[in-house]
């Protein structure tokens, strides 16, 4: 059986400093992809982006530095680059308007949950498997599909693997969703002391 990890309250970490660098590279990728339309420069941002999500986690848990406000970079960081791609694409005209929309109607859904969540003592649920599974074919989807805006043969086959990543990732993630709101209806109905973490 493999042990959960220690949540410290340690702020210095490598693991925060990794995230802190991934949310400083959210405006920066907008404005590449808006501004000078620096394609390259805004593939290697997100190539960065994924690498340090990745490196994170393995380095909280190898480390022993996993930390509550980790816990609320990390996917905090996920969020936006995932908004940031998708407004930033769907004003390129790179994706169509509904999986610019599709995305963070998902996020505005989860995020309603949470007042539901605080009346039981609970403030955020486990992220599961599958969540995780949905951003990371998001996370591969978005350089693809940048990579995809061109003619010639290595674009197209860039954009062909960048969608199927981008239509499952997008499947997972409301997938995803729905079972935290299924979560979230199963926590209601118990009693409020029960409900509560121990």
């Amino acid at each position: 059986m493999v042990e959960a990890p220690v949540v410290t309250d340690r702020v210095a970490t490598l693991p925060n400093a990794l995230s802190l660098i991934r949310l400083f590279g959210v405006p920066l990728f907008l404005w590449l992809v808006l501004g000078p339309h620096a394609d390259g420069w805004a593939f290697l941002v997100l190539m960065v982006a994924g690498a340090t999500d990745w490196l994170d986690g393995k380095l909280a848990r190898s480390l022993g530095q996993t930390s509550r406000l980790g816990q609320l970079l990390d996917p905090t960081a996920d969020r936006l680059y995932i908004v940031a791609v998708v407004v930033g694409f769907a004003i390129r005209g790179i994706i169509p308007v509904w999986l610019a929309v599709a995305l963070p109607v998902r996020d505005i859904f989860l995020f309603c949950l949470v007042p539901l969540l605080r009346t039981r003592g609970v403030t955020a649920l486990p992220v599961h498997f599958l969540g995780k599974a949905a951003t990371a074919a998001l996370l591969y989807a978005f350089p693809l599909l940048l990579l995809g805006d061109g003619p010639g043969g290595w674009p197209e086959l860039a954009r062909v693997l960048g969608w199927a990543c981008a239509i499952w990732g997008t499947a997972l993630y409301w997938w995803a969703g729905i079972l935290y709101g299924y979560q979230t209806v199963k926590l209601l109905q118990l009693p409020r002391k029960q409900a509560a973490p121990s």
